[in-house]
């Protein structure tokens, strides 16, 4: 293993982190870049992928010559398509391997190491998984227009609906609806053009000021949180008759989430061992493993 390195990525709808450690796990560099999630189009993940990497390899003051000797796991949001997933792994990346899964896999591999368990990323989007031996079965995930139940991507659509009904005297104004209107100077038509082209992470991108103002008070974000609450407890609800004991939440929202949760679940929520960048870096260490056994002696 000496002179090998291995490269973490966790590619979300919101950014991308790497992670990049020696074979001993001393961490060298860490990178940041923007969304990677596969929905936004291959070549935009790639291209995001690419830039957290090359930003951990600066970071470590390493060159190009390190990359071809850098096994790289990668946790990507999208990546249970089958046909997207194949995409991404078929891209150049330039580094001696290079394995991919969803980011959901790699959180959970981080959560409980070897262990059973299951984890609820609560994030721009959300996805369950649960893993009991060598078998995967997941809750959620299929995406902002279908499914991600409780994301921040579903939360800021939500309150953006409401706002516009609010602007049209269907409902009731309030705060959270005034202040979504004013960002888009009270017009409908220019919501509309924001909304034709926006991303998941940037619909996310409302969910702060919907929590803030149902801790406020505000009857229209109180019941926005009401609702999605309740569905990320369906969510753990699922999980749990699929047999998942301990369940780790992980993501941006899930400190969030955690204090707002029925108490009746605290018994099976548990702090995650490690994060999705560590489950990431263990499926690079075993690809690595693989090409060494496979290797012709004396080669």
């Amino acid at each position: 293993m000496k002179g090998e390195f291995f490269l973490g990525v966790d590619a979300g709808g919101t950014h991308c982190r790497a992670r990049l450690v020696d074979a001993d796990g001393n961490i060298l560099g860490s990178g940041r870049s923007g969304p990677a999630n596969l929905t936004i189009g291959i070549a935009k993940a790639h291209g995001s992928i690419m830039a957290a990497s090359a930003s951990a390899f600066r970071a470590a003051k390493l060159g190009r010559s390190a990359m071809r000797r850098t096994h790289v796991g990668m946790g990507i949001a999208g990546a249970d398509d089958p046909v997207r997933s194949a995409k991404i792994a078929a891209r150049r990346f330039a580094f001696a391997s290079v394995t991919v899964r969803s980011d959901a896999e790699t959180a959970c591999i981080g959560a409980h190491g070897t262990g059973d368990g299951g984890v609820l990323i609560l994030g721009t989007g959300s996805h369950g998984i649960i893993r009991k031996g060598r078998h995967l079965r997941r809750v959620g995930g299929w995406g902002f227009l279908v499914s991600d139940h409780g994301s921040a991507a579903v939360i800021g659509h939500a309150a953006m609906r409401q706002a516009l009904s609010a602007h049209q005297g269907v409902i009731a104004a309030s705060t959270l609806t005034r202040r979504i209107m004013r960002k888009f100077g009270n017009d409908p038509l220019k919501m509309l053009s924001w909304a034709a082209q926006a991303t998941p992470g940037q619909w996310g991108e409302f969910s702060p000021l919907v929590f803030a103002c149902a801790d406020a008070g505000d009857p229209v974000a109180s019941r926005l949180v009401a609702d999605a609450v309740a569905d990320v407890a369906g969510l753990l609800d699922r999980m749990i008759e699929l047999g998942a004991k301990r369940i780790a939440l992980v993501g941006g929202l899930a400190d969030t989430y955690a204090s707002r949760l029925p108490r009746r679940l605290a018994p099976v929520l548990v702090p995650a061992q490690r994060d999705a960048l560590a489950g990431a870096i263990d499926l690079a260490r075993q690809a690595a493993g693989r090409r060494r056994r496979a290797r012709p002696a004396g080669s």
